[in-house]
């Protein structure tokens, strides 16, 4: 990278836990990004933020008065995700790139419309799937590419955990709880991943299952276990398992022909192995550790300043909105 070009002054809208933990500490290691300023409408979190960041220039009791601040670049919304897309929108008003967690939104035609206001304000946009930045991401892709597993006939990708704070915003369905939106967007992401790779004749983002069929136990308003079939055109069928019910499993499995490639702990970061079978050959592929955080703030700064798009396309988002969606309306 050129270390020449200028920095990209970061504002953070509200100090949620993934905000403090992972995405401040990121912008602070990555290149070309600055922790400039913060909202919170909590004093006591301001407290702590300038504590914790003793060189964050601005701190701001409120989203507008943050996002009316004139030096800041783009702005990170972890907020809980009913308010996605009234933040990204005005974010998007004042000129502010945005880098919004996932899901983006809580349906497709909010998706559009926030969509649609960053191109009409001419800002980036980018849906934070930064499981998309790790080395083991980039194995996977490459076995994919490689065609060793010939056909793929099956998909499937676990993400759940046992959620156990009864106060959790996830549990929620005023604030867009569920364990789909929390957790089981990662796995319709990563699906849709492998669709692209393997339909490279078709745009990215463009091609979505004919069928879906789903399972899933509801409690106050929410799924705590979801659970669904997606079948392609192809005759590709996938499996997507979440929840907040059970023990923790993050596991996917890709199969083909003429193999299986089993990927461990799919949307973290740390050094370990994926196993690559092919006939009666069993192999495992060393995983490289990531900064899985900091690497997703680096390519967003860098698609501003190099005016591109960034590495999580609109038209994976707007497709992952859609898929949950059919999902969504399959459960009820």
């Amino acid at each position: 990278m050129n270390s020449a070009k200028p920095k990209i002054r970061w504002g953070v809208l509200g100090y949620a836990r993934i905000a403090r933990t992972e995405l401040i500490p990121a912008i602070q290691r990555a290149a070309h990004a600055e922790f400039f300023a913060l909202a919170s409408r909590d004093d006591a979190k301001l407290a702590e933020a300038r504590a914790k960041c003793p060189d964050v220039t601005r701190l701001h009791r409120t989203y507008d008065g943050l996002l009316r601040d004139p030096e800041v670049d783009a702005v990170y919304i972890p907020l809980p995700n009913a308010l996605h897309r009234e933040w990204t929108i005005k974010a998007a008003e004042r000129g502010k790139h945005v880098l919004c967690e996932k899901p983006i939104a809580l349906n497709a035609a909010e998706a559009r419309e926030m969509v649609a206001a960053c191109a009409a304000h001419g800002v980036t946009l980018m849906e934070a799937f930064m499981y998309r930045y790790t080395d083991r991401t980039r194995q996977v892709l490459d076995v994919l590419r490689s065609g060793v597993l010939g056909e793929i006939k099956h998909v499937s990708s676990t993400f759940r955990f046992l959620l156990t704070n009864p106060a959790s915003i996830k549990l929620k369905p005023e604030l867009g709880g569920g364990a789909l939106y929390d957790v089981g967007c990662y796995p319709v992401n990563f699906i849709g991943m492998v669709v692209d790779e393997i339909t490279r004749g078709a745009p990215t983002g463009t091609v979505q299952p004919v069928s879906v069929s789903v399972e899933c136990v509801r409690e106050n308003g929410i799924d705590l276990n979801f659970s669904a079939l997606m079948k392609y055109s192809s005759g590709l069928v996938a499996a997507v398992n979440c929840g907040f019910n059970a023990h923790k499993r993050v596991f996917s499995q890709v199969t083909g022909t003429t193999g299986v490639l089993e990927i461990p702990d799919t949307f973290f970061d740390p050094a370990g192995a994926l196993t690559l079978t092919v006939g009666e050959e069993r192999r495992e592929i060393p995983v490289a550790a990531s900064d899985r955080y900091r690497l997703e703030v680096e390519d967003f700064a860098d698609a501003i300043l190099e005016k591109r798009a960034p590495r999580v396309s609109l038209a994976e988002t707007l497709r992952n909105a859609e898929v949950i969606d059919r999902l969504l309306a399959a459960s009820r």
